[in-house]
């Protein structure tokens, strides 16, 4: 029941501020700023915390108002203490008590925009005063480039006693300090007064050429190193394109009949997945290892695991077109047992071809 009426007052929060927005300020021009702010709260609360005359009598909720300073120390983060005085009601009749929450939390914004999640601690004195933590999240709605209204809903966890409170809240914010960075002009001086046989020829503007940016990456031609670099990526300081590396594997297995060296028709896809990688990175070559199990002799086998091998590198080149040039073939027997067990089961899993390769591949990153 408490949850379905916390999710109501947020519902009526959110049309409450469903109007047009301003232009919000750059979340760097918040930077350093401090703000002090008033605040409403709606608490339920739980009902396990019960009064010294009995387990019928339990605060049921409470609402209050407070007061809260606050600092933008990042873009994206933000230190806030707030005091609320709350009102609390209780579920019989008689006198309810006072409550009160301090609290300090972190909000910190994703975006660096309106959106915004929290957590802290507080004092919540509910009955008695007691440690909790909350978690929550908020909305902040500017109104000018100073003021900002905003409402949030958080979750309260009180340790001693394992109680679980929620707790919805709508405030005023305002920043102190300019937040727009205004360039300043003076007003030019009012030339003097002088008689003159004939008009003097006012001097022609002088015309503001901006540097050139050829490629549109940030960086200026006169310091561009790079100058066709594409205008997605992520360029350094000289308007090169900033790499990384990512890892790009391959591996197959393909299982064999007892004393056979034929390529069953139902690996052929995981086959050509192996071509596939071949063709993608050009250079790169690639052993199949063969291997038998433990029936048979050593000599046997041997033989055995080469033909294996050989079998998929015919496969590699006559069905998908990789250059023999590229694959090795390479029979190991029973030298390279995965399961030594003597069973059917261990004999069919050794029964095999194996290869795998590891490629690094060089990537430009994005904006």
């Amino acid at each position: 029941m408490r949850q379905h009426k916390i999710s109501a007052l947020c519902l009526s929060l959110i049309c409450a501020f469903n109007v047009n927005a301003q232009e919000q300020p750059k979340a760097e021009d918040l930077i350093g700023k401090s703000y002090i702010g008033i605040h409403g709260t709606r608490i339920e609360t739980d009902e396990d915390r019960t009064l010294s005359n009995g387990y019928k009598d339990y605060i049921q909720h409470g609402s209050g108002i407070g007061g809260e300073f606050g600092h933008r120390f990042t873009e994206s983060s933000e230190l806030r203490f707030s005091y609320t005085d709350l009102n609390l009601v209780r579920r019989a009749a008689g006198s309810s008590p006072s409550g009160s929450n301090i609290a300090l939390n972190y909000l910190y914004f994703p975006t660096q925009k309106n959106f915004y999640v929290m957590g802290g601690a507080s004092v919540l004195d509910v009955i008695d005063s007691k440690t909790s933590a909350n978690v929550g999240a908020g909305y902040r709605h500017y109104l000018s480039e100073k003021a900002a209204l905003y409402f949030e809903s958080n979750a309260h966890y009180q340790f001693d006693n394992n109680f679980k409170d929620l707790s919805a809240q709508i405030g005023f914010v305002y920043f102190f300090g300019d937040t727009a960075k205004k360039a300043t002009r003076s007003a030019p001086a009012k030339p003097a007064q002088v008689e003159q046989a004939a008009p003097v020829a006012q001097a022609a503007p002088v015309a503001i050429v901006k540097p050139k940016d050829s490629d549109n990456d940030g960086i200026i031609d006169s310091k561009d190193q790079c100058k066709m670099t594409p205008s997605i990526d992520k360029v350094d300081s000289n308007g090169c394109t900033i790499f990384t590396e990512e890892n790009d594997e391959l591996s197959l297995q393909v299982n064999f009949d007892n004393s056979k060296a034929t390529v069953k028709p139902e690996y052929l896809d995981n086959i050509k997945v192996a071509a596939d990688f071949l063709k993608k990175y050009p250079h790169t070559s690639l052993t199949i290892n063969g291997h038998t199990s433990s029936q048979g002799s050593a000599a046997f086998n041997k033989k055995l695991s080469q033909q294996r091998a050989e079998a998929i590198v015919n496969v590699l080149v006559q069905e998908f077109g990789i250059d023999s040039s590229r694959l090795t073939a390479k029979g190991f027997g029973e030298e390279q047992l995965i399961n030594p067990a003597n069973t059917a089961a261990a004999h069919a899993e050794n029964r095999r071809i194996e290869a795998k390769v590891s490629v690094k591949n060089k990537v430009s990153l994005k904006r």
